[in-house]
């Protein structure tokens, strides 16, 4: 197991919960002789700490494992921008459901304690790009962990659009989007738009339509690896968005490309030992259960 001598610490900003847990975590690291890097925004409501700061982009080229304390929207914010350096993440749960981001804070020290000793487990997931072409020239583009969601924006109209996987037309739609995802995304949006749980070992992506103009319009799973394609119709009144996560958007015309596909290096994401996926699906989504321990 690798040895994590520089912590990076991200926090959700404007709660005093991440920061009183923030604090705990930082006296812990200092109890360990641990280098620590706090990010420089969390750092500045901080004030008198006394450590490096840094940005995001800095902290995971410098960092051995970066520490977020928040909830899921702050691990996908910070996945974004550090995933490239190839850098562990782990996450604190400051937030709601906690599917990325879960250590609670009553076991903070133990749990910490344990994958700093070496204990825990690690995977990877894969991201999606999304990028927006506009006569053939590209015109703006974002990345997404859990999902990238085509949407009518802020009007409440339909939008129409052309599907195409892997070069093969799939069909015309009227509605109020799709939802490409990945499986770290199948338990957010797309769950709540009618998709699948998908495994997160699983190497695939699901399009969910968003209230189709048609009863037979279903939610597809394909090969992780595919390319999708939407071309806007040229008949849409709205500039339909293209949202990242729910945190990065891009706006787009009518007679635009949007092309998603896999994104060439993963999210290294770090559990406790006890991590069981199917035990977060039965307690985050109110699976019943007769098992007895």
């Amino acid at each position: 197991m690798e040895q994590f001598k520089n912590i990076g610490l991200i926090g959700r900003l404007g709660s005093t919960k991440v920061v009183d847990t923030m604090k705990r975590l930082i006296r812990y690291l200092q109890e360990r002789n641990l280098h620590i890097i706090l990010e420089d925004q969390i750092g500045e409501v901080m004030p008198g700490h006394g450590l490096q700061e840094a940005n995001r982009k800095l902290i995971g080229e410098i960092s051995d494992l970066v520490i977020v304390v928040g909830g899921d929207g702050s691990l996908l914010g910070a996945a974004r921008a550090i995933a490239k350096y190839k850098t562990p993440v782990l996450g604190v749960n400051r937030g709601r459901l906690g599917f990325l981001t879960d250590i609670s804070p009553d076991e903070l020290e133990t749990k910490v304690g344990e994958v700093l000793d070496g204990k825990y487990i690690s995977e990877e997931r894969f991201m999606l790009d999304a990028e927006v072409y506009r006569n053939g020239e590209p015109v703006g583009n974002a990345v997404g962990l859990n999902d990238v969601v085509l949407h009518p924006g802020k009007s409440a109209r339909m939008i129409e659009f052309d599907l195409y996987i892997e070069g093969q037309y799939v069909y015309n739609q009227r509605s109020d989007g799709l939802i490409v995802s990945t499986p770290t995304g199948s338990t957010a949006y797309s769950l709540s738009g009618g998709g699948p749980i998908m495994h997160p070992k699983l190497d695939a992506i699901v399009l969910v339509p968003m209230f189709p103009h048609t009863l037979s319009s279903r939610p597809i799973v394909v090969d992780g690896n595919s390319e999708v394609k939407i071309i806007i119709s040229e008949d849409n009144d709205a500039y339909p968005h293209v949202s990242c996560d729910g945190q990065t958007h891009l706006v787009t015309k009518p007679g635009d490309v949007l092309y998603v596909k896999k994104r060439p290096y993963k999210l290294r994401l770090i559990h406790p030992v006890d991590h069981n996926f199917y035990e977060i699906c039965r307690t985050k989504l109110g699976w019943s259960s007769s098992f007895v321990d």
